[in-house]
């Protein structure tokens, strides 16, 4: 059968591929015929690496991420129809949607004689407004 797609390597040169990899990952030893063809190990005097993965330039913080995810989650369980809605309706409507305790309790801090047009003010009165 042929393949179709965007394969730059046939089925015979993946079959060999695999073949040469076996002995790197089934042991736990250099497979290397040639020493020089093994990997150097790091020096002594190489700097430290980061704890995690380096995050983007202008990627989120976690504050923001999560921040995001409340805002995300809160529109999730409220449906549009709600609104304009208050306090009250807002806890009536999670309750409905059984969400979790951690977007209701912090809903039920809000003042209960304000009316919302949409899930971005009632995040905004919760004090969790995404940075622009």
């Amino acid at each position: 059968m042929q393949q179709r797609g965007s394969d730059h390597v046939n089925v015979h040169q993946d079959d060999v591929m695999k073949h040469d990899l076996q002995g790197m990952l089934r042991g736990d030893h250099p497979n290397r015929a040639e020493e020089w063809r093994e990997a150097e190990p790091g020096a002594d005097d190489d700097p430290p690496l980061a704890d995690g993965p380096v995050p983007p330039r202008g990627a989120p913080t976690t504050e923001e991420a999560e921040r995001e995810s409340f805002r995300f989650e809160l529109a999730r369980h409220l449906r549009r129809t709600v609104f304009p809605a208050d306090r009250d309706t807002l806890l009536d409507t999670l309750a409905a949607e059984h969400a979790p305790d951690g977007l209701a309790e912090p809903v039920r801090d809000l003042p209960a004689d304000h009316r919302y047009a949409n899930v971005q003010e009632v995040v905004d009165a919760l004090g969790r407004k995404p940075k622009a």
